[in-house]
Formats: structure tokens, C-alpha cells, sequence
């Protein structure tokens, strides 16, 4: 006797499958959805019309009457440096070599060159928008860290974004735990934000410099997390444990 239920129940291979898709579709979509809006940014920065809502959000951090004290307890302004300098080319970079030198102790030599190549071409798109935009510093802090690269969008934000979350997705497909693959991921986001806060608290980039590396960071990082797993499946990558 034919079960009546049978037709609405799919193979195991099928709903197998239909995980890793939706998720897939669903990377792509987030991509899609964060260049949108940096794009929008990019469009209103160029227009200036984002310039009174910068010096408000930035005025936030400063005394009201002297924008060059910062709010907060003394040892704030050091801690802030300290943060800001988890997404400085050196602390990044030592990241990335430690990471690699992992994938290599292990033998993933695909996955070690996918990595690579998508942090350094995160890199070099950063430096490209920069040369593309062009956007003054802020000049609106006394006493500011002086910094002489183009500020829009923010190289820090963008770069943190680029690689701690690429590594924390790389991390989520070695634990098939979800508690642990949640944690990971929270990590990479958390280290992402405190390096972009800590640059507009100390006055070297505009809030909008800010959200928008995040966007292109956190759009770039989907994008290869997408590839990755795409490459994995069809065996041109190595999967991790």
C-alpha cells in the first residue's frame, strides 16, 4: 500500500543538500545587500551630505566644551590605541601568517592559498577605494593622531573585517558544535567593531569612514566564505576537519 505521505517527503541526499544552498543563496544575498550600502555611503560622503551627521556622532566621544578631551577615565585614550592597533597592518598581518602557518602544519595547502589570496586581495581593494575616494581626514579633534592616507572608507575597519572574519568562518568549519560556531563567529564581529569604534573615538576617521569598511570588509569576507565552500564541495579545496 503506498504511504500518502511519501510524495511530500524528500530523499535524505536531497534535504542534505538543500542546507548548504540555502546558505550559499543567503551569503550572496548579504553580499549583495552590503555593497548596496556602501555604495549608498560612498554616494553620500561624495556629496557631502553626510558631514553634519559625522561631526555629531564624533562629538559624542569629546567633552562638549573641549573636543580634544576625550570621555572617560584616564586610561581610556591608551586602551583606544591599543584596540586600534588589532587592525594595524602589522597585528593583521602576524594574524594572517599564523593562520596560514596552521593550514600548513596541516597540510591544507588550497585552503592556505585561498586564505592568502583573500586577505591580500581584501588589502589591495582597500588601498584601491581609498585612491578612488579620496576623502579628507577629520580636522575636527585637537591634538588627533596624525595619519596621511586617504580616510574614506577606513582601511582598519575594512582590513578587520576582511580578516578576522574570514578566519572566524574558516574556525566554524573546522567545530561542528553551534554553540562554538556561534562563539567564533561573535568573536570575529566583536575584535571587527572594536577596532572601527576606537578609530572614530580617536578622531582619525568619520563615522561613515567607518561603516563603510565594515560593509566592503564584511561584504568581501561572505563573498570568499561563499567561494570556499563552493570550492570545497567540488573538491577544488580541501575540506577542513
Amino acid at each position: 500500500m503506498i504511504d500518502p505521505g511519501a510524495t511530500d517527503r524528500s530523499p535524505p541526499a536531497e534535504r542534505d543538500d538543500a542546507r548548504p544552498e540555502r546558505l550559499w543563496l543567503a551569503g550572496l544575498f548579504l553580499s549583495a545587500a552590503l555593497l548596496l550600502l556602501f555604495g549608498w555611503m560612498a554616494e553620500e560622503v561624495s556629496e557631502g551630505d553626510t558631514q553634519s551627521f559625522d561631526r555629531q556622532v564624533m562629538l559624542l566621544f569629546r567633552h562638549a566644551g573641549d573636543p580634544g578631551q576625550l570621555l572617560g577615565p584616564p586610561w581610556l585614550p591608551s586602551t583606544l590605541r591599543d584596540l586600534t592597533s588589532l587592525g594595524s597592518t602589522v597585528i593583521l598581518g602576524l594574524t594572517l601568517v599564523l593562520a596560514l602557518g596552521y593550514l600548513a602544519i596541516a597540510r591544507k595547502r588550497m585552503a592556505m592559498l585561498f586564505v592568502f589570496a583573500s586577505v591580500v586581495l581584501g588589502q589591495a581593494l582597500a588601498t584601491g577605494l581609498k585612491l578612488l575616494f579620496e576623502r579628507q581626514r577629520p580636522d575636527l579633534i585637537p591634538n588627533a593622531p596624525e595619519v596621511f592616507t586617504a580616510s574614506f572608507p577606513s582601511g582598519h575597519a575594512m582590513l578587520s573585517a576582511v580578516t578576522y572574519l574570514t578566519l572566524a568562518a574558516l574556525l566554524t568549519r573546522i567545530e561542528t558544535r553551534r554553540l562554538i560556531q556561534h562563539y567564533f563567529m561573535a568573536a570575529g564581529i566583536l575584535l571587527t567593531v572594536l577596532v572601527g569604534v576606537s578609530r572614530v573615538a580617536l578622531g582619525v576617521h568619520w563615522p561613515t569612514d567607518v561603516a563603510a569598511g565594515w560593509c566592503a570588509g564584511a561584504a568581501w569576507a561572505t563573498v570568499c566564505a561563499v567561494v570556499a565552500a563552493r570550492l570545497a564541495k567540488f573538491k577544488e579545496i580541501e575540506r577542513l576537519p
